[in-house]
């Protein structure tokens, strides 16, 4: 082959990767669902709200019923965590946080959904290496930040009192 021969195939091949290139984005584009962020917001927001305001009706139901406000917030938590976890084994909660996006994340709920159905995902693996193992790929990170930040508070608290700079 020549050098020009050579030269026309390599164009050639650039040009056909650069038009397979195009088809993709565009297919990607074409499949890609459009968000309007507004909508998003405002569906996060009240659904969000709903959440919360179903944390408060417990609270005031639990204290109605003569419990101090302590251990009526600990079974407003149980109950908003085994509602959490009923919904994400009936697949109605991942159709709420579809709905609602980052508000369904209220800590408790979101927390409880994120294990729940990695727990639910992988029961078929068995009750060690499915559940045991898998269900700590949400919770294990959220434990172990939460005890380095803890920590890293604790010292620069004591460094602080220590210091005099808090009374």
């Amino acid at each position: 082959m020549s050098s020009r021969q050579v030269e026309a195939k390599d164009v050639v091949q650039e040009t056909d990767k650069q038009q397979k290139s195009d088809l993709y984005n565009q297919y990607v584009k074409s499949v890609t669902p459009k968000h309007n962020s507004t909508v998003n917001l405002i569906n996060a927001f009240w659904v969000g709200g709903l959440i919360c305001v179903l944390g408060q009706w417990l609270m005031n139901l639990f204290l109605s019923m003569n419990l101090d406000k302590k251990t009526a917030g600990y079974y407003e938590i149980l109950v908003l965590v085994l509602l959490s976890v009923i919904l994400t084994a009936l697949n109605i909660y991942p159709k709420i946080a579809k709905f609602g996006g980052a508000g369904t994340l209220v800590p408790i709920t979101g927390f409880a959904n994120s294990v729940a159905s990695a727990a639910i995902e992988f029961q078929t693996e068995g009750q060690v290496f499915g559940i045991g193992c898998k269900i700590f790929n949400i919770c294990g990170p959220v434990i172990l930040y939460g005890i380095v930040v803890s920590w890293v508070l604790g010292l620069l608290y004591w460094i602080l009192k220590m210091s005099g700079a808090l009374g």
